[in-house]
């Protein structure tokens, strides 16, 4: 065995890896809870979710084995790929409660708007690192960087997905942090943003969409309709109390009246049964990823890696502060599932894929 291939199992990446699997468990355990059925055992969608976990964990291992250095050269074809994927999905997914989101493939269902998320970083993260300028980057600049973007998150627009149209948008827009950009440039873009943001509201967004943010602004709009949802889940996580009312015991639950509750509002189901010790320990979990994530990130020996780490942290940040804020109703209703814990193949697999490549970056910063 050569010395490369020793140092790589001496610095195995243990507490990415383990913090991984540890929140992909409870995920599971939470959708057995989850369901009317919680003491039948590993069945439904739990069972499902254990199938996409093996696929997952075959992905992670793919990506881990080669030098992620070797992996820039696929940033190109990966993001178009998943661009054709998207344009796909507008002329042979099928609706499904009004949604056009999926690609049905026997018996396999894949949402490429999930994949999506990372193909957007993967390549901004190889665009980034070859920009060799000592300069601020200007509007000029941006401009192709914005291009890449806003393409993928217009055609998830249109499926209709507001909240991954959104973090398609958020977690690359993290590279502002890191980039050198004008202070001009960004009060532009953030004029932009806003304008971006009346368009959609006026020309894009869907009744119902428009609904859940008036519903946010005045919860006692419609309590048995647009806003039926968010009450629910307010009620789920405050009756958990500090302790929870147990595995399977969860009366919003169990009694149907919590929505979406193995997707959308899977932490409410959490909370409600583990009380705030339980929710708490879950977000320490993810707090403890994402700074995992960006140590990671500062101690890599290449931009490339760098960016790659920070863009990745970025895509699990984001939805997890959106939908727990969601859950409590910090933020209005978006349907934005939570990382490792909700139920969905293609969101689950494409974060232990990125889960691998962080361990792979942090692994090959001792083969410099």
């Amino acid at each position: 065995m050569s010395a490369i291939d020793r140092r790589l199992i001496q610095n195995f990446e243990w507490p990415v890896f383990g913090l991984g699997m540890l929140l992909v468990l409870i995920g599971i355990l939470n959708l057995m809870s989850a369901s009317p059925d919680a003491n039948v055992g590993l069945h439904g969608s739990a069972l499902r979710q254990l199938v996409w976990f093996g696929a997952g964990f075959i992905g992670l291992l793919v990506v881990l084995i080669p030098d992620y250095r070797s992996l820039e050269r696929v940033a190109i074809p990966f993001y178009f790929v998943c661009l054709g994927m998207l344009v796909a999905v507008l002329f042979v997914g099928p609706i499904i409660n009004g949604s056009q989101r999926w690609i049905i493939l026997g018996p396999i269902r894949i949402q490429p708007s999930e994949i999506a998320k990372l193909a957007v970083i993967f390549l901004l993260a190889r665009v980034l690192q070859r920009q060799e300028t000592p300069q601020e980057i200007g509007l000029v600049a941006l401009t192709p960087y914005l291009i890449l973007i806003a393409i993928p998150a217009a055609i998830v627009l249109r499926q209709p997905d507001l909240g991954t149209a959104g973090l398609i948008v958020l977690a690359p827009a993290t590279f502002i942090i890191v980039a050198r950009v004008r202070m001009v440039s960004l009060v532009w873009l953030s004029a932009a943003g806003v304008g971006a943001l009346g368009a959609a509201w006026f020309f894009y967004l869907h009744d119902y969409q428009k609904e859940r943010v008036l519903t946010f602004l005045d919860p006692e709009r419609d309590p048995l309709g647009t806003a039926y949802h968010a009450i629910q889940s307010q009620i789920a996580v405050g009756s958990g109390g500090f302790l929870g009312k147990g595995f399977g015991a969860g009366s919003q639950s169990q009694f149907g009246f919590l929505p979406e509750q193995q997707t959308d509002f899977v932490f409410s189901v959490l909370a409600e049964e583990w009380g705030f010790t339980g929710a708490a320990v879950v977000m320490m979990l993810y707090l403890a990823l994402l700074i995992r994530g960006i140590m990671i990130a500062r101690a890599s020996k290449d931009r490339f890696g760098a960016y790659l780490a920070l863009g990745i942290v970025a895509m699990l940040f984001w939805p997890i502060a959106i939908n727990i804020g969601m859950v409590i109703g910090v933020f209005p209703v978006v349907g934005v599932p939570l990382p490792l814990l909700s139920y969905g193949g293609s969101s689950l697999v494409t974060c232990l894929v990125a889960i691998g490549l962080l361990m792979n970056i942090s692994m090959r910063r001792y083969t410099f």
